[in-house]
């Protein structure tokens, strides 16, 4: 690891434009990692020009804001891609306009990218790996608040406020840390938890319409008209997706949820069982406890609950 740390920030001390990108439909890692890697650089290198890219969504201010470039601001550029795995799902398809790319991850590294790659995927999140990041050069980075902010909402997010697997030792070590630094750890909880009433009644239908099939799969279906009736788009259902996870007797579901073409974006999670690969079986991929696929019709999604029952029926 040292090596590619030494690596990477031999190109961040080389370069005095550097852009930093996430990935599409961002979650609070996306926007913490990447958010939290640009304020420290940002503090630490005051004559660079750092800029933020990817679609502004209002949701995620409160960590911080993306910045308008034009497409010459990636001549001679540095490029940091944060929390994606794949190319096709970075925001701002301008990432390869740039002089070289650097891949930051957590997931499973099965579609590598980019010049440099750092990917480590033991780690909570990436926001924890930002952080680790900083720790290796802290004689040379500083960590402002507005860092530590960014991060610590990045890490609470894909942690489930360390209610997940992926919580560490070493993530409960980089949470104090960035407490200390600055990050309000109880405002950044109480906003993550925070849902709005649309949500609220979304989640109660999720609970009233859940399937549990007898060796502990799950399943809903939230169709384009199920979500019109809430007043919801696709991107709002993202506060229900570990709801399931509540119930004692599921141990892997997925949430279907309609897209704009009519197919199926899929929210799998699980609490034992192995998902991701029934998600690459199903154009996705992820973690091995959250993954990420695509249903194309009515009898794929048959297919994917099919796999997802044999799942939890072998382990």
């Amino acid at each position: 690891m040292a090596d590619q740390l030494n690596a990477i920030f031999e190109q961040i001390k080389k370069y005095n434009k550097i852009i930093i990108h996430r990935h599409q439909r961002p979650d609070p890692d996306a926007i913490g990692s990447q958010v939290g890697l640009g304020e420290i650089l940002r503090a630490s290198f005051p004559y660079k020009q750092v800029y933020l890219v990817g679609k502004h969504i209002p949701g995620f201010d409160w960590i911080g804001t993306m910045d308008e470039i034009d497409g010459g601001t990636f001549n001679d550029a540095l490029v940091i891609v944060t929390d994606t795995a794949n190319a096709p799902r970075i925001d701002d398809r301008r990432f390869n306009n740039g002089d070289k790319l650097i891949k930051i991850d957590h997931h499973p590294n099965d579609e590598p990218f980019g010049d440099l790659m750092w990917v480590e995927p033991a780690a909570s999140s990436c926001s924890e790996m930002i952080y680790d990041f900083y720790q290796h050069f802290s004689d040379q980075l500083t960590l402002p608040a507005k860092a530590a902010h960014a991060l610590y909402a990045g890490i609470i997010g894909d942690t489930g406020r360390f209610l997940y697997p992926a919580t560490t030792p070493r993530t409960m070590l980089v949470a104090g840390a960035l407490m200390a630094a600055g990050a309000d750890a109880a405002a950044i909880s109480q906003r993550e938890n925070e849902i709005t009433l649309p949500v609220a009644r979304l989640s109660a239908y999720v609970y009233e319409h859940l399937t549990i099939l007898d060796d502990g799969a799950a399943y809903v279906v939230l169709t384009d008209k199920i979500l019109k009736q809430f007043g919801l788009t696709e991107a709002g259902t993202s506060a229900v997706v570990s709801l399931p996870g509540r119930i004692k007797d599921v141990r892997a579901w997925a949430i279907f949820v309609q897209q704009e073409d009519g197919h199926y974006r899929i929210r799998l999670r699980s609490k034992g069982p192995v998902i991701n690969g029934l998600a690459k079986n199903h154009d996705g991929g992820g973690h091995p406890l959250a993954s990420g696929a695509k249903a194309q019709d009515e009898d794929e999604i048959k297919q994917v609950i099919n796999e997802l029952d044999q799942l939890t029926r072998e382990k």
